[in-house]
């Protein structure tokens, strides 16, 4: 047995070694842009350019039409080695050493040795140089794409704050959030994943704020992910969250750089996929899903008012439809009586039962809501509002559905949209279709069940191992400055308990006074 693993040992090796001999490039031009034209085939947008140089050196230059740099291709590359040439002075000993260092007036320059990491450079968007009597191919970085501009995002408006946001370019991106943290202590790890596209990947984090094991964490998970495409950061979510049928997120996404910058400060990590401006941020909690990047640039007595209004609005958005089949239905007692003559009286006439009716409204809301979405914004919101009007009215003229039940159902719509992260919304709307069941089975019995079951579910959820109810459950009495209210910002002095060793925030004794023997008079 030994003696076949020895000989099957040694075919591969020299299998391995004939591949790789065959993939490295030669010193002629003519067979290596032969190999290129081979791995490149049907590709139209591919241009072989060749340059002779001193009537004596063959150049073969090979870019992306459209994705290369032609502007500073043309005007700072070919144009000094087409009419200046070599000159005489330049003291290095080979063509590819002036070249690389003297005559390409370009940040990044590197050497390849292989056809297949050329193709790879050249299908990123650079410029590849291949010399006659050089096995290695000089590569330029010249990446010219168009690029969107910065802009204030469109999902996170505020008030007041910064107005930039995230675009689709990976490094515009990690500028934004390096003007911000101006320190040697912010990291950024490079990964690239798809086997098609290619697309990079990168996390950041601050050495010393971040645990090595969240970090360690991050990392691992990113590195097991095998895909053919990565379109989009949510195709790395998906990859990457604890619980993957949990209607709650476990990973936050924001196109905000300053909402990064502030959870990178606190020890999470953040994750940037190229060619999208949602960035994921980990680990993530339930109570950041309620948390605006605007609540931390008001007076923190605003913050805490507006906090406790998104708490009531999403109590409403969860449990109000299902509230008020199970008091109609089967808690007639518990209603005023001048109000339930006035509910009793609307009902009158309508054909199906309160669960039935609240059901088909709520799926008419999202209908709606869904169909403005999709539709081109000039119309979408023109559609959205008046269908919900006409709707209606028709429906409860037609003694379909009751008006109450339009009210109660309208109202959960407006408070649904309190809730300032999108997937939580989401959330929560799918939840309310359940507990609705449960309240037209059992009344306030069915709603104390799916309370119950989303609490157990909530409390036994993890985000990289942090507890999604934290610090609430399990509770941390020194973290809860920034949960049900906005302390001000010189009593939180201290990090969450998911930062690392550096929990230090804020020097305690910054409260501001105001002496009177100093007062202005």
């Amino acid at each position: 047995m030994r003696f076949f693993r020895n000989i099957y040992k040694q075919n591969m090796d020299k299998f391995n070694s004939f591949s790789s001999k065959k993939d490295e490039l030669s010193t002629t031009v003519s067979i290596n842009e032969q190999m290129l034209k081979e791995k490149f085939d049907m590709c139209n947008d591919i241009e072989f350019r060749s340059i002779a140089i001193d009537n004596d050196s063959k150049i073969l230059l090979v870019y992306i039409d459209g994705f290369c740099d032609t502007k500073t291709l043309d005007e700072s590359v070919l144009k000094p080695l087409i009419f200046d040439g070599i000159t005489q002075k330049l003291d290095r000993t080979t063509i590819r050493e002036i070249i690389q260092l003297q005559l390409i007036p370009v940040a990044k320059v590197k050497t390849v040795p292989n056809v297949s990491e050329v193709v790879e450079e050249v299908i990123m968007g650079n410029a590849a140089f291949l010399i006659d009597g050089e096995s290695m191919a000089l590569i330029a970085d010249l990446q010219g794409l168009e690029k969107r501009g910065i802009e204030e995002p469109s999902s996170e408006t505020v008030i007041r704050g910064p107005r930039d946001g995230f675009t689709e370019t990976l490094r515009i991106n990690t500028s934004l959030i390096r003007k911000r943290i101006r320190s040697p202590k912010l990291k950024i790890e490079s990964f690239t994943i798809g086997e098609y596209t290619k697309t990079s990947v990168e996390i950041l984090f601050i050495e010393g704020i971040a645990k090595d094991s969240v970090v360690e964490e991050v990392k691992k998970r990113i590195e097991r992910i095998r895909i053919d495409s990565v379109l989009e950061s949510g195709y790395i979510e998906d990859f990457i969250e604890d619980v993957p049928f949990s209607p709650f997120p476990q990973v936050q996404n924001t196109e905000r750089p300053d909402v990064v910058c502030a959870s990178l400060l606190e020890g999470k990590v953040a994750i940037l996929v190229d060619n999208t401006p949602f960035v994921l941020i980990v680990p993530m909690t339930f109570w950041t899903g309620l948390q605006a990047a605007e609540d931390y640039y008001e007076r923190f007595i605003y913050t805490t008012f507006i906090r406790w209004i998104r708490f009531t609005l999403l109590n409403i958005a969860l449990l109000f439809p299902s509230f008020y089949v199970a008091i109609t239905t089967f808690h007639q007692q518990l209603i005023p009586t001048n109000l339930l003559i006035s509910v009793a009286a609307a009902r009158e006439g309508v054909p199906f039962p309160g669960v039935i009716e609240a059901l088909m409204m709520e799926f008419m809301f999202e209908a709606l809501r869904e169909a403005g979405i999709r539709l081109p914004k000039p119309v979408g919101s023109a559609v959205s509002i008046v269908g919900a009007l006409v709707i209606g009215q028709a429906a409860v003229q037609a003694g379909i559905i009751s008006a109450p039940m339009v009210i109660v159902v309208a109202t959960t719509g407006i408070a649904s949209f309190g809730t300032p992260r999108y997937n939580l919304g989401f959330a929560y709307r799918i939840l309310r279709f359940p507990i609705l069941v449960l309240a037209g089975m059992f009344g306030f019995y069915g709603i104390v069940i799916g309370i119950v079951s989303i609490l157990i579910h909530l409390i036994n959820l993890r985000s990289f191992g942090v507890p999604y109810l934290g610090p609430v459950a399990p509770h941390s009495k020194g973290n809860l400055k920034d949960i049900f209210l906005r302390a001000p910002r010189w009593s939180m002095t201290e990090r969450p308990n998911l930062a690392g060793d550096n929990k230090q925030r804020i020097p305690q004794g910054q409260k501001p006074s105001v002496k009177r023997g100093n007062e202005t008079k």
